[in-house]
């Protein structure tokens, strides 16, 4: 049997990875493209990247042409007319020109709910009989039954196609709107370097509950899909229930992140009276977040359409307890009391204020049995997530293999 029938990736192979998002966007989508790709390229891979992000540190502001990166080549197209948005108005042309020079191997297409630039790699791809992998970066709560319809019109449902998603919640619905058995859609979760997450001292952060305030943390695109707003809430809902102790708070709120919803989240906390506990510090480069953890006890998730949760995974690693509803993909790498909190949700018939509320009431029992937090402080710092690269790279290439073979 050859290396590359053991699972070692061929010599040469070429892979060319559709995205909307890439870097200098910062978001899960474009953080596990970079990665990914940068993985596979010092695996040996021949690898591109076609996205509709610009660089405006580039030349031109990096709306055209190509560099590379991380071993990565790198190839932009974006449009001034577009404003920012990650798509162009003529990809259904330059998608197939860039797919029809690079004779790739595979194509590799990453979706979310709405990725036009993505989807104009995968039509192209199948227009032209190329080995088509598509994964899912979202989860399709909503639109399961509009897609099914038009993945039947369009013959997406019968397409010769290798399918994942990057959670099993997530991958679940993929089946669902394309009507294919569950088995026909894989999974490729996201990866992490766990060990430039790990805490840097094993000790305990200093205070903890009940003694000191519950230190929380979120990191996350301030934008209404990542429902920051309602986090403020939740927050403030937790402060009304643990009152404060001499004066002093007894839980408080650090946010990283940038994005439009910022002003209003500030605003809902100081109109709540927790201003004072509640800090957005903004865009944080992702290499500082570990020195920013390494205080905090507990890392919040109040997205509801969370397909994987990657900044809950490096929060996982750098040693918090996740808190966080267990309808999503967060739920695939912390288990319920031992790595932190999962609360019911639309998964179990709740409706958003019911769901927030069951968020809040873990907080306060984080912020109150000091035994708990300490437990699943110590698990987390003493045993890594399960989350490396190797694992993921060979989800990678049984995905392309399934593609090749389909192709």
């Amino acid at each position: 049997m050859s290396p590359a029938a053991q699972g070692d990736p061929p010599p040469g192979l070429r892979v060319v990875h559709v995205s909307d998002c890439f870097p200098p966007r910062v978001g899960g989508i474009e953080t596990q493209v970079r990665d990914l790709a940068a993985h596979q390229a010092a695996e040996g891979f021949d690898v591109h990247v076609l996205t509709a992000t610009a660089d405006p540190a580039l030349p031109g502001g990096g709306r055209s042409g190509s560099s590379v990166v991380d071993g990565v080549r790198v190839h932009r197209f974006a449009s001034r007319t577009t404003l920012g948005a990650p798509f162009h108005p003529l990809e259904d042309v330059l998608v197939p020109r860039a797919l029809r020079e690079l004779r790739p191997d595979v194509v590799h297409v990453h979706a979310g709910v709405v990725s036009p630039f993505a989807f104009a790699g995968a039509s192209a791809a199948r227009r032209m009989g190329l080995p088509l992998a598509i994964t899912w970066h979202c989860m399709l709560d909503g639109i399961v039954p509009a897609l099914r319809l038009g993945a039947r019109a369009t013959g997406w449902d019968t397409a010769p196609a290798a399918l994942s998603a990057v959670s099993r919640v997530a991958a679940d619905r993929v089946a669902a709107a394309l009507d294919r058995p569950a088995a026909d859609v894989l999974v490729l979760p996201n990866g992490l370097d766990v060990a430039r997450w790990a805490p840097a001292v094993p000790d305990l952060p200093e205070d903890l509950p009940p003694s000191g305030p519950l230190r929380v943390v979120a990191t996350q695109r301030l934008a209404p899909r990542k429902r920051v707003v309602p986090l403020v809430r939740v927050v403030a809902a937790a402060h009304e229930r643990l009152g404060r102790s001499d004066g002093a708070s007894r839980i408080r709120l650090d946010v990283f992140g940038g994005g439009p919803v910022g002003p209003v989240a500030r605003a809902e906390a100081a109109r709540r009276g927790v201003g004072d506990l509640v800090t957005l510090h903004g865009k944080v480069p992702r290499g500082e977040l570990t020195r920013h953890y390494a205080g905090a006890h507990v890392f919040l998730s109040p997205s509801r359409l969370e397909a994987f949760g990657i900044a809950a995974l490096e929060a996982r690693a750098a040693g918090l307890a996740v808190v966080a509803g267990r309808g999503t993909g967060i739920s695939e790498f912390v288990v319920d009391g031992v790595d932190g909190l999962l609360t019911p949700d639309r998964s179990t018939g709740l409706d958003d204020d019911a769901a927030d509320a069951a968020l809040a009431e873990a907080l306060v029992r984080l912020a109150e049995d000091g035994e708990l937090l300490r437990r699943i402080l110590t698990h987390n710092r003493g045993l890594p997530p399960s989350a490396g690269w190797p694992d993921v790279l060979a989800a990678a290439r049984r995905l392309y293999d399934r593609a090749r073979a389909l192709g």
